[in-house]
């Protein structure tokens, strides 16, 4: 696969896993699932799908490069992450609603 794929696939992780930590939050999680109770287990298992994101970033990270290179490139994605996330929480909080797609609703729909 060539090395500019990779390293996409890296910041798309990278995006995914600090949206996932995120809203591992209970003040983020309320701004895409409303009054829906976030609860213990939802929290770890966001955090830990997060870190999984993280990892996996830097696995295809490392594939692409060498290590050296690969650690440079992570950090550079992560902090581009970070921001892209922190960002989107400021402005347009829904944009991340994608990333809880998976995850099913109790109750009705987000505010109601």
């Amino acid at each position: 696969m060539h090395d500019g794929w990779l390293q996409l696939a890296a910041l798309l992780a990278n995006l995914a896993g600090a949206g996932w930590l995120a809203l591992s939050l209970e003040a983020h999680w309320e701004q895409i699932r409303g009054s829906e109770p976030l609860g213990g287990k939802r929290a770890a298992l966001l955090r830990f799908i997060g870190s999984l994101g993280l990892m996996a970033a830097l696995a295809l990270c490392l594939y692409a490069d060498h290590p050296s290179m690969a650690a440079l490139v992570w950090v550079m994605t992560l902090a581009v992450a970070a921001a892209t996330v922190a960002f989107t929480l400021a402005w347009r909080p829904a944009a991340l609603r994608p990333l809880l797609a998976w995850m099913p609703m109790r109750g009705g729909r987000p505010g109601e």
